[in-house]
């Protein structure tokens, strides 16, 4: 009788050892990378690694901030660059303010706990730089066009236009860069330079990336969704007073380098597109709001 007692307790801990990894693999599909609880978030430096050997201060959630942009004419587009950043015309925009700075981990999850929105993460149950890009105060990504507007129209606010974000990051006049005409290579977080960053820095860490009214990140960290529709030959046919953007298309455009962006073309100018609920490590948003919308608020 004993001997069975004790052929039974010995099955029964070869059971529970075997179960410890199954209750693993079935805990771990629950939560992404980008889904851990705060108490297993890790330590994370200004550059956006973690070391649990450095013991550092818990950084404050960034002040949110929108910086006034005048009414009256700027220089959009520019002959030096690609061919859907033809022609360089003068247009007219109307006041408006725009985020300082892209939204970042922080006040995006704020949204999610009141509204139950999805959370940002990538399609894919793991990306290769999630662990590094979670820190409070670095960009959000991996949000669609959807999600960025989501989040803009929950704060009062939308996306800015296409134009918005061109004037905002050039200022008036015609500069290719947020701080000149003479390009930088350690101006912004790009990949060209090691500087210290390997993925998205917390935003307004690079000070040179800042634009002549303060509006700081909009030539490299991330690139950011914005809310027009693409069309190739659309600065062409723009309206030059308050140019609404395209009223249907495929893509949605994406404005400013980021961390990842290489090469040579990387002025303020630059255009990109995307499907809007396409969703990349690379790709954040910051929000705007019409001058008269903030008035009433």
């Amino acid at each position: 009788m004993l001997e069975t007692k004790f052929k039974l307790l010995f099955l029964f801990a070869i059971l529970a050892f075997a179960a410890i990894p199954i209750m693993g693999i079935f805990r771990g599909s629950m939560l992404t990378p980008f889904e851990k609880s705060s108490n297993d978030s890790p330590i994370v430096s200004p550059s956006g690694s973690s070391d649990p050997q450095l013991p550092t201060a818990p950084e404050e959630p960034v002040v949110e901030e929108m910086i006034a942009i005048p009414a009256g004419p700027f220089i959009r587009g520019t002959d030096q660059g690609g061919f859907d950043e033809h022609p360089q015309r003068t247009l007219i925009l109307n006041a408006f303010a725009i985020d300082r700075y892209e939204v970042t981990n922080f006040q995006y999850q704020q949204f999610v706990n009141v509204t139950g929105h999805r959370k940002s993460g990538p399609p894919a149950r793991y990306a290769k730089n999630m662990s590094k890009m979670q820190g409070i105060n670095q960009p959000v990504v991996y949000v669609s066009w959807e999600d960025a507007e989501a989040y803009c129209n929950w704060k009062g606010k939308r996306l800015p236009t296409e134009a918005e974000w061109e004037k905002a990051m050039r200022g008036s006049d015609g500069r290719l860069w947020p701080w000149g005409n003479v390009e930088n290579p350690n101006g912004a977080n790009w990949a060209r330079v090691q500087d210290g960053y390997e993925v998205s820095a917390s935003v307004g860490t690079v000070q040179t990336d800042k634009s002549p009214y303060g509006v700081m990140d909009g030539a490299g960290n991330v690139m950011e969704w914005v809310a027009d529709w693409y069309a190739e030959r659309y600065f062409e046919e723009a309206p030059e007073q308050n140019s609404p953007g395209p009223d249907h298309g495929v893509y949605r455009v994406l404005r400013g380098g980021g961390y990842a962006t290489t090469g040579a073309d990387i002025r303020i100018t630059s255009r990109s597109k995307m499907v809007q609920d396409f969703r990349d490590e690379a790709i954040g948003f910051r929000c705007a709001a019409s001058s008269e919308k903030l008035e009433n608020r």
